[in-house]
């Protein structure tokens, strides 16, 4: 294979990650690449998080206060991944929660309706993520586009390990599509999320990337404990969780 091939297939990747973790009219056809392409989750991180930063930042430059800045930027945010992040971690809450054994929890996760587990997860999601991004747009608008760029990155790509590192909870979903991820694609994708994390806070990426990681662990032991694995719904809480981990990080 030539390197103008392996180029190709990279670019490739990108826009079938974009395809699947975003609301981005892009369209990639037919690519059987999905769990090879997880590598480039945190460069939807990026793209999305630019976007949304971007929002915020013009909110500042109309005259908007910090506050109203922070939920435009997290509207976009929401709108730009079509708030599948949010869907994943409203069902976990309701199935991991609201279930008594594995069965029953994978049932509750895979119904449509929302339960009050769900609700309550989504409301202090929601609460979380806006409050710590209206303090960092407060800082400064440098700092909060940095933060909001940084925080969508590193919890995209904690999400590869967790593919990797746990089976599927179920022979169905978004998840079990994807396929089984490798250990080299998810190194692959932690590494360049640190490494963007990193160039954009410097010491602070390190802390940031850490928390991010500790946020995925935590969240992969519950799922294992709950229902001995992992499905698309874990991934999506995963991502929620890792992002407000990583913006606590950068307050504290």
């Amino acid at each position: 294979m030539t390197e103008n091939d392996n180029s190709l297939i990279r670019v490739r990747d990108v826009v079938l990650a974009l395809s699947l973790l975003s609301r981005l009219p892009v369209r990639v056809g037919a690519y059987t690449r999905s769990a090879e392409a997880a590598w480039a989750y945190p460069l939807v991180g990026v793209v999305l998080g630019a976007l949304a930063a971007l929002g915020g930042l013009v909110a500042q430059w109309i005259g908007l206060p910090d506050l109203l800045a922070a939920l435009v930027a997290l509207g976009l945010l929401i709108v730009l991944s079509g708030a599948m992040h949010e869907d994943g971690l409203a069902d976990s809450a309701d199935g991991l929660w609201g279930g008594w054994d594995r069965k029953k929890r994978l049932e509750i996760m895979k119904d449509s309706h929302i339960g009050s587990y769900g609700v309550l997860a989504l409301i202090l999601s929601l609460g979380a993520r806006w409050c710590a991004l209206w303090l960092v747009f407060e800082i400064g608008p440098a700092t909060g586009a940095i933060a909001l760029i940084a925080a969508a990155t590193l919890s995209r790509g904690v999400m590869p390990a967790l593919m990797a590192a746990l089976p599927h909870a179920r022979a169905t979903g978004l998840s079990h599509r994807v396929g089984r991820v490798t250990p080299m694609t998810a190194a692959l994708a932690l590494a360049l999320a640190g490494v963007f994390a990193i160039a954009m806070l410097g010491g602070a990426g390190v802390t940031a990337a850490l928390c991010a990681g500790l946020a995925a662990l935590g969240t992969g032991a519950i799922a294992r404990a709950k229902i001995g694995g992992q499905t698309g719904d874990i991934l999506g809480a995963t991502q929620q969780i890792a992002e407000i981990a990583v913006l606590f990080s950068l307050l504290v």
